[in-house]
């Protein structure tokens, strides 16, 4: 049988506990060397999916292939998968390397062969002076290294992470993440990797899943899914959007609609924003990020929301200012993220200054209604 490109692939793959539907009969492909995250809130079926892979648990419907192998009905051990714990699992009473070389030794591997590549695991996760060292000896982001050096000694087809990264602190996870990224590029591994966490999603993956209630609600790059969501949903579950009130008038063609703005207090704003086939009520979502303050009107080019205002609040959030203006009495207040600029720690903008904010048609995104 010849490798599929596809590493993974679920096939109308469903779940059901009882009455309860857990999994909404997902397709899903990954490609071969590619890392995907599943990314939702709790209770949204991604760790459903991950033991589904892992075959911890099995379909109610709907195949599992897994280099174009079917493996919906094989146990966890004839999968070929490896796979990596929030708590890592390491095995108190066993040095770093007998920990290491635990799969290869079960698997009959002669002691030699074992020592030999469990020496270039250590080596490739910067240990190699702790191979005689008890996991209890680690620090959290060694025993974190030690365990994915368990699983992928035994060259895995699929590497499967579940939270693995969650009882570490935020520099050594950022730290962690980094030289995870980077072992899987080494490897040319597939992985998957379950998370809650939008900024460990969008700084690893090649691929975000984005789930809610059992279903995939998109699929695609970070910057597909950051900068041109699917819904509201997605749009306020990865990061913060300014969500305003806006009528579909028309169609601007090149998947563009022409929209208005309706604040209160305010007469309508006519911009253009990315279009899902909708008419009527909708909202507009912008990034803060991509908003711009001034103290004068800018000039406008044609679909730029140009809007007046007032700083109603700001905090200081070490890289940038997050500043709060509200465009009128009535009208909802927006949220502006604007980058500090060397050691400026004092805001430009205080609290009661007026202020013209705007910001490009293409950074909007028009959405129905509580989608």
């Amino acid at each position: 049988m010849t490798s599929s490109p596809v590493s993974v692939e679920l096939d109308a793959v469903g779940r059901d506990f009882g009455s309860f539907t857990a999994l909404h009969d997902i397709d899903l492909q990954i490609a071969a060397g590619e890392f995907a995250a599943l990314l939702g809130p709790s209770g949204c079926g991604k760790t459903t999916t991950l033991r589904l892979i892992a075959g911890f648990d099995s379909p109610s419907r709907g195949r599992i292939r897994i280099g174009g192998r079917d493996v919906t009905d094989l146990p966890p051990n004839r999968r070929k998968l490896g796979m990596v714990f929030q708590n890592y699992a390491l095995f108190p009473h066993m040095t770093v390397a007998e920990n290491i070389g635990f799969g290869l030794k079960m698997a009959g591997m002669g002691r030699s062969d074992i020592e030999a590549r469990v020496r270039r695991m250590l080596d490739m996760i910067h240990l190699g002076q702790h191979g005689d060292r008890m996991p209890a000896q680690l620090s959290g982001g060694q025993q974190q290294r030690v365990a994915i050096a368990r699983s992928l000694v035994t060259e895995p087809a699929v590497l499967l992470l579940d939270e693995p990264m969650g009882a570490l602190d935020k520099n050594l996870r950022h730290t962690m993440q980094t030289e995870l990224r980077q072992m899987q590029r080494d490897f040319h591994i597939t992985t998957i990797l379950v998370t809650h966490d939008q900024d460990e999603a969008l700084t690893m993956s090649d691929k975000v899943v984005v789930m809610e209630g059992g279903h995939i609600r998109q699929v695609g790059s970070p910057e597909d899914v950051y900068d041109r969501p699917s819904s509201g949903f997605v749009a306020n579950f990865l990061g913060i959007s300014n969500n305003l009130p806006a009528v579909v008038t028309g169609s601007a063609g090149d998947g563009m609609a022409v929209v208005d703005l309706r604040l209160p207090g305010l007469a309508p704003l006519p911009t253009r924003a990315r279009s899902l086939g909708l008419s009527g009520p909708a909202t507009l979502s912008i990034r803060p990020e991509r908003i711009a303050l001034a103290d004068s009107a800018p000039g406008a080019a044609p679909g730029t929301v140009v809007l007046p205002g007032t700083v109603t609040g700001h905090v200081f959030r070490g890289s940038y200012h997050d500043y709060t203006v509200s465009p009128g009495p009535q009208a909802p207040a927006i949220s502006v993220y604007e980058q500090a600029r060397g050691e400026e720690t004092t805001p430009r903008w205080p609290v009661g200054h007026p202020v013209w904010a705007s910001w490009s048609a293409g950074a909007q995104n028009i959405f129905a209604i509580d989608s």
